[in-house]
């Protein structure tokens, strides 16, 4: 991991950063069957690594700036309840996530550009696999000492993996958020951004207020960044606005919506001709607004990061010799 200070000023130097989009997104139009599995991308860590690296070449020649691996549903519990694994199995698959990143970029990247490698983790209600990443449910029969014992397991294979930055992403509760500022404390040389899941313009899944959440996540001196991810492009601004006052000055917002369309939990996002309301034009007023990492989630391929590049930074993609790359472990 490195120094916090250092983090902050590449991202403040650089900024605005473009994330990835959707990383299981992109593996699903490549054919992967990822619909219903406990593990989601994730299990592709075991049974076809080469298809994620192949996803993460594809949004580098995107031009995004963040690479995020495939280690958002994986977890050493569930490693070894899915897949059978005993604990060292589960804790050398987790940790390849950034291997594969790390191996990716390397063939990728030549001259003067900067790598960064972070590891995602995402919430408890992910392993759950019951929906609950967007209502924080769990929470309320769990403890922050429990949360912080869960997530410990998947941010210690990720940094002793190597990862720069770790990205706790899609967090619903303010319980769990508590949970990872103090685990933050146990990792001292960890940097990390936090993004929430939102249910409406004011409040995250959980309804406590965005701006509490926000207020709490600084707490933590090793949090880069603190925002949104896989919510309706149509609540960011609002949300930024409502917590303006809690944000902490040397703290950035990071932002990454899904496309807007409806999720159903039978059949998956519910498909439309076009994304509805993702537009790379709404990327300024985030930046306007103190972002400085942005990208997608959810139904958020590389033409869609293209895109947002183009808007945000203009020039070539894939061969912008002079952008720096920062990856970061998330789906």
């Amino acid at each position: 991991m490195g120094s916090s200070d250092k983090l902050k000023r590449f991202i403040l130097s650089n900024a605005p950063l473009i994330l990835d989009g959707g990383l299981a997104t992109e593996l699903e139009a490549q054919g992967a069957k990822l619909q219903g599995d406990p593990l989601w991308s994730a299990r592709l860590l075991h049974t076809d690594p080469q298809a994620i690296k192949e996803a993460h070449h594809r949004f580098l020649l995107s031009g995004a700036d963040v690479i995020t691996t495939a280690t958002y549903q994986a977890s050493i519990q569930g490693f070894i309840q899915h897949l059978g694994l005993s604990s060292e199995q589960a804790r050398e698959l987790l940790m390849s996530g950034v291997y594969l990143a790390e191996e990716t970029v390397k063939a990728f990247v030549s001259g003067e550009r900067r790598v960064l490698v972070a590891g995602s983790v995402g919430p408890y209600g992910a392993f759950l696999h019951d929906g609950s990443e967007y209502s924080g449910a769990y929470a309320q029969e769990m403890s922050i000492d429990e949360l912080k014992v869960w997530h410990k397991a998947q941010v210690e294979c990720l940094a002793a993996a190597g990862a720069d930055l770790i990205a706790f992403e899609t967090i619903p509760s303010i319980k769990e958020v508590q949970a990872v500022v103090e685990l933050l404390r146990e990792f001292p040389d960890c940097n990390a951004w936090l993004s929430f899941s939102c249910k409406d313009e004011k409040h995250i899944s959980d309804g406590s207020p965005f701006i509490d959440a926000v207020q709490t996540a600084c707490r933590s001196p090793q949090l880069l960044a603190v925002g949104v991810n896989c919510c309706h492009p149509a609540v960011v601004e609002p949300l930024l606005n409502s917590a303006r006052a809690a944000l902490a000055p040397d703290v950035s917002w990071v932002v990454y919506p899904n496309s807007g369309e409806d999720w159903d939990t039978e059949q998956g996002w519910l498909k439309s001709d076009q994304t509805a309301g993702w537009r790379p034009e709404l990327s300024h007023t985030w930046v306007e607004q103190g972002a400085a990492l942005l990208g997608g989630c959810c139904r958020i391929g590389p033409a869609h990061i293209t895109a947002l590049r183009q808007q945000l930074k203009g020039g070539n993609t894939s061969s912008d010799s002079t952008s720096k790359v920062l990856h970061v472990a998330k789906n």
